[in-house]
């Protein structure tokens, strides 16, 4: 009997879910029956097409005190203001001055009546609440020269669309669609991209700005463990890729040290807050030939973005900012890594990265802020196109990167918090840079630093590489 009703009551728990996930759908609109996926979804590029850079156009800003000077000197009499009549329904509001020269009400009249448009008598410049006078500088169409229209306001960047009928890009593209595409057109407009289309980004971060560095809340020297310990655990943990557990494990059975998976972690915690600013700030010898990749990691049991950027001569990692959105943002932080470590920019700087248009979008951003480098897209597996045969190789270097990190990250099965995930990553690249010898450089470390090649083992060399961290905060920071 007991049997029967442990079988219904299992049966009736299993009705319950079908229910409880069916009306969640109902409610949430968002298919509760999926069940959460074990390794990350590989999700195509959304369909983007990145045109090219407008023409900025900046305007000139004039005085008007200057101009009216010139005025008196030139004509012997001072320019009068405006003479209004009574009761006029086109008044100026007091408070508008003209955008181009600054000259207060007095001296602007109503150009087309209550239409909203207006001149200004000093400058004669035409302008209104949408002129493009109002604006910082004037957006061209790089094609027919016609200034661009904001169709869209998004979060991080505005849309400007060329609405030139004659404009040469818009006749290639609708001249080059067939008679169905034609068709498609007139019924959905909008699953055709005929027109030049820019973005202007307004993201509050300004390009190559370093930040102050962090003190650590763990004092270091303070550790109920010796240095050497401490170069023990790093060792096993980053430079192994075994898991915290594992460590502990490891240095109970073979080294007698007691020691709990949390410490080990709060250890972890601790030296890469320390050695983050100086890998970031280290004047590192580069080359010239860069390339970025992201990779998945996992973040409180959801997926996360591990950004790549590479000096695939020198083996150096120059750029890992973790984020949850593979989005324009975090390409922008990523390559602002790369561009803090230059001596200065080159005029041929280029990076060679995937087909994904976060980094051309990236790039635009950077070209509002008169930094520019070129943008090498390998795309796909196969070499379809003369860049990614050409580039191909480069892209394999970051590939290879990638992999090696992934030995090291599998044994973590994801981090519980996202300053977990930037401190093993972080932790990663001071090994890889300083600490990891390398066949492409002849068996030789990336960054050649003789304070750590002098020294006899690996556990040594960490503690000695966390004494120069801790000596660089202290310079910097006293």
């Amino acid at each position: 009997m007991y049997p029967q009703i442990i079988t219904y009551l299992l049966t009736f728990i299993k009705y319950q879910e079908q229910v409880i996930r069916t009306l969640l759908t109902f409610l949430l609109r968002k298919n509760m029956f999926d069940k959460p996926k074990k390794s990350p979804v590989n999700k195509p590029y959304r369909k983007l097409q990145v045109d090219d850079l407008p023409i900025i156009e900046t305007l000139q800003k004039l005085d008007y005190k200057i101009l009216l000077t010139e005025y008196l000197e030139k004509n012997g009499k001072p320019l009068k203001p405006v003479q209004r009549r009574k009761n006029s329904k086109t008044a100026v509001p007091k408070s508008m001055n003209c955008p181009q020269c600054g000259a207060p009400s007095d001296y602007l009249y109503a150009n087309n009546g209550d239409k909203g448009q207006f001149q200004c008598k000093v400058c004669s410049c035409l302008f209104s609440g949408k002129n493009r006078y109002s604006k910082e500088a004037i957006l061209k169409c790089p094609h027919c020269a016609k200034p661009l229209d904001k169709i869209k306001e998004r979060k991080d960047f505005d849309v400007f669309k060329c609405k030139n009928n004659d404009c040469p890009y818009y006749q290639k593209k609708l001249n080059g669609m067939s008679s169905k595409e034609k068709k498609q057109l007139k019924k959905d407009p909008q699953s055709f991209k005929l027109r030049y289309i820019f973005r202007q980004f307004h993201i509050d971060y300004r390009p190559m700005s370093k930040s102050s560095p962090q003190k650590s809340k763990v004092d270091l020297s303070r550790l109920y463990v010796s240095p050497h310990t401490l170069g023990l655990i790093l060792t096993y943990h980053v430079n192994y890729g075994l898991s915290a557990r594992k460590t502990a494990a490891l240095m109970k059975d073979v080294h007698g040290v007691s020691i709990s998976h949390q410490s080990i972690l709060n250890y972890e915690n601790a030296a890469a807050l320390i050695l983050k600013p100086y890998v970031d700030y280290y004047p590192y010898e580069l080359s010239d030939q860069f390339c970025g990749d992201e990779t998945y990691i996992k973040v409180n049991g959801r997926w996360h973005y591990l950004f790549f950027f590479f000096d695939t001569v020198k083996k150096i990692i120059l750029s890992y900012p973790v984020s949850p959105n593979r989005d324009t943002v975090s390409a922008i932080r990523a390559i602002d890594d790369v561009l803090m470590k230059l001596k200065e920019i080159p005029k041929d700087l280029t990076f060679v990265v995937d087909g994904n248009p976060i980094y051309l979008l990236a790039q635009h951003f950077y070209a509002q802020h008169d930094i520019h480098f070129d943008i090498k897209q390998v795309i796909g597996l196969t070499n379809e196109d003369p860049v990614s045969t050409e580039y191909r190789p480069l892209k394999q270097v970051i590939e290879r990167l990638n992999r090696t990190f992934k030995g090291n990250y599998r044994s973590t099965h994801g981090f519980g918090s996202e300053h977990g995930s930037v401190s093993f990553v972080t932790l990663f690249v001071a090994y890889f840079n300083f600490l990891r010898p390398h066949s492409a450089l002849e068996g030789r470390v990336p960054v050649l630093n003789p304070e750590l090649l002098e020294l006899p083992n690996m556990p040594a060399r960490w503690s000695k590489l966390i004494g120069l961290a801790q000596d660089w905060i202290i310079e910097q920071t006293g």
